[in-house]
């Protein structure tokens, strides 16, 4: 095994590599991190995730529920290079410890099941890595088990995630018969024993040779589609190309984002796992392969290199409280920092004092004296930094772009058992919030209650579960409710509104008119009208002749966007409009800023009670795996939910059956499925938007 790190004569970063493994719930992720660490000699004995002994699964309610909960972060060293590996959650409830670790990372693995190829949450991690720009490579796993297909799976890679999948590797067997791979790029068998020890490499077997010729070809002609030099050669005699152009072919596309390399194998019974990390380190990015990270300061952008001589810079993407204290995890993108080190956060305007910084292996930490560009690692001391934060030289200040934290999608009412604990609890449920900024902590104003606010049931259930774990007070959980929008469904045009206030000194004068009209999906996209429209909101102005300055024009678009937090139905936020000013008029004096930014809050407001609104709920997408003399039962309790059925199709002995239901509907639906079932049925859901709510909603 090829574990000691060497030297790297150009430049120390080109042998880092920060990754992430991505994947749906139960595709096997965890495994694979688990495997890499023991091929990498990193550990030297296999945990398994339905025994709880896993490093990275290490949380006791991850061991429990047998699931991965919270991103963790190991590291291991393979062919002279440093890998940072993140596994991170795959059930979608816990997306926003994925979208916080792809935003500090290079690259990554991504997993797929060989049976069930690409699944609804695998979709959903892929379009988030999408959006952050980071290369990956796929591993189809699990083609040991009955039923699992490569071509099949590569072929969903091709029609869901629409990447050009470029497949490097041929199994040698099927099924329970699957013993080992032909590498493809070097024309090589690599055969794993039963007892899942190191491949031994060999000659490709004579019975597989026309196979793994013709997919040699059809990967060349794949690349050769793709990538200009990769062409050249293949056009010129012998119409071939050699490994060495192959491979940097690959690393081009891979980088590029045009082709994904898919490799495969078993996680479980340890075959395939030293070729994904040849792969890992072959074809995905250095810190140096990177775009320097941006920023700006007062206004302006700024770009560090990942120069370790280069001034400070690092992200903070988690906080963690443990037994020997607060852990905040970063990625240094730029400069070094050493234990002593005082820090500037630009966002709070404090310095924070490094005490110490550490190699982080799950829940185990190994201490270092100092941290340099491309790292990722954990330092204690800092007191005030939250996930997102930038942390950066205090003589070099720079404000980097924190992770998109998620919209909380499900609400619980949460008190004290007993009301002595009130503080208590208040004190809980800050320090969850604090490490997890997907969770929502906040007090109703018309009920009192304290309400708590996640991602969906099961994330609030875990965030329960952890105040009682952590030796919290008991707590009293009340039914999860939704969070509602409400919409424009008919509008009003020229809706006049004058805002006139006079205290005796200088007073407050604002004209506005204004058109409110609902926001067509086409509409949807930033930069296509003055204002923006992020969030379900467009702004525009269509004053002529100058009657509304410029400047008042913003404060109306301000004052628009403070009225949207509660709309007339139920004080719920608003969305999908689009408000144009029309014409209006200011006075000599009177006329300001705020004047015309309260009369945007307080025309909108106004004019929203003269709109016909429409209440939305939150509906997902839920995809429900179910033995198919069970498929009657299923399709009429989604029925029965108000879900809207809108695919089926056979897959092996069972039906998957997939669906659009309001979020409300489906708390407790695991135990109604299971009990339809005999346990054998399973379902994933993902947020996918809101839509009307019927009139019964609308009265909860």
């Amino acid at each position: 095994m090829r574990t000691e790190p060497r030297t790297n004569s150009v430049n120390p970063l080109a042998a880092v590599r920060n990754l992430g493994i991505l994947a749906h719930v139960d595709a096997g992720k965890t495994t694979v991190t688990e495997r890499i660490l023991f091929a990498t000699g990193t550990i030297h004995r296999r945990g398994e995730v339905h025994d709880g002994t896993t490093v990275t699964d290490f949380d006791p309610q991850e061991r429990d529920r047998g699931i991965t909960i919270f991103a963790a972060a190991v590291s291991c060293a393979w062919d002279g290079h440093r890998i940072n590996l993140i596994d991170t959650p795959g059930h979608v409830d816990f997306a926003d410890e994925v979208e916080r670790s792809l935003r500090v990372l290079d690259g990554a693995i991504a997993v797929f099941d060989a049976v069930a190829g690409v699944e609804p949450q695998s979709e959903s991690v892929w379009r988030q890595a999408d959006r952050h720009g980071v290369p990956r490579i796929a591993f189809v796993n699990k083609l040991d088990r009955a039923g699992a297909d490569l071509d099949r799976a590569v072929e969903s890679i091709r029609t869901r995630l629409h990447p050009a999948p470029l497949v490097v590797q041929l199994p040698i067997g099927t099924e329970d018969g699957f013993t080992g791979v032909v590498d493809l790029v070097r024309m090589r068998a690599l055969v794993w024993a039963d007892d899942g020890g190191t491949a031994t490499e060999g000659p490709v077997p004579e019975e597989l040779r026309e196979a793994a010729d013709r997919r040699r070809h059809a990967l060349e002609e794949a690349v050769a589609a793709l990538h200009p030099a990769a062409l050249e050669e293949f056009c010129a005699p012998p119409g071939r190309l050699s490994a060495d152009t192959l491979a940097g072919a690959l690393r081009d596309l891979t980088l590029s984002g045009e082709g994904v390399v898919v490799l495969c194998g078993s996680a479980y019974r340890n075959r395939g796992v030293e070729p994904l990390l040849d792969a890992a380190v072959a074809y995905l990015p250095a810190p140096l392969d990177v775009p320097d990270a941006r920023g700006t300061h007062r206004g302006a952008e700024q770009r560090r290199a990942a120069d370790p001589e280069g001034p400070f810079a690092a992200l903070a993407f988690k906080v963690t409280a443990t037994a020997t204290g607060r852990l905040t995890h970063v990625r240094v993108y730029s400069g070094t920092i050493e234990k002593g080190d005082t820090v500037w956060d630009p966002a709070t305007r404090r310095t924070e004092r490094v005490a110490r910084i550490l190699r982080v292996m799950a829940d185990r930490h190994e201490p270092l004296d100092r941290a340099v560009a491309g790292d990722i690692v954990a330092v204690v001391g800092l007191k005030s930094a939250r996930p997102g934060a930038t942390l950066c030289a205090p003589d070099a200040p720079l404000l980097l772009e924190p992770p998109t934290a998620a919209e909380p999608v499900v609400s619980v009412a949460v008190e004290a058992r007993r009301r002595t604990d009130t503080d208590r609890l208040a004190q809980a449920l800050a320090r969850l919030a604090e490490e997890d900024p997907s969770l929502v902590v906040r007090t109703d104003a018309e009920t009192g209650q304290t309400v708590l606010s996640g991602m969906g049931e099961l994330h609030l259930e875990v965030a329960v579960e952890k105040i009682r774990r952590d030796g919290g007070p008991e707590v009293t959980v009340g039914r999860p409710r939704v969070a509602l929008r409400e919409t424009v469904a008919r509008g009003v045009t020229g809706f006049v509104h004058r805002h006139v206030h006079q205290t005796g000194g200088a007073g407050q004068f604002a004209h506005i008119v204004l058109d409110v009209e609902p926001l067509g999906r086409e509409d949807g996209r930033e930069g296509e009208h003055e204002g923006g429209c992020a969030g379900g909101f467009a702004f525009r102005s269509a004053v002529v002749g100058g009657r509304v300055p410029q400047e008042y024009v913003r404060a109306v678009e301000a004052g628009c966007r403070d009225a949207l937090a509660e709309g007339p139905l139920g004080g719920h936020p608003v969305t999908g409009l689009r408000v144009t000013l029309t014409d209006g008029s200011t006075h000599v004096k009177d006329s300001s800023d705020t004047a015309f930014r309260t009369a945007g809050r307080l025309g909108l407001r106004e004019a929203l009670r003269a709109c016909a609104m429409t209440l939305l709920e939150p509906v997902a997408e839920v995809t429900v795996t179910v033995p198919e003399d069970a498929v009657g039962g299923v399709l009429g309790d989604l029925a029965a939910r108000r879900g809207r059925v809108t695919g089926s199709v056979t897959r092996g002995a069972a039906a998957v059956l997939t669906a659009t239901v309001p979020l409300a509907e489906l708390f407790g639906y695991a135990t109604r499925l299971r009990g339809r079932t005999q346990g054998r049925g399973t379902f994933t859901a993902r947020p996918s938007g809101h839509a009307p709510a019927p009139a019964a909603v609308s009265t909860r």
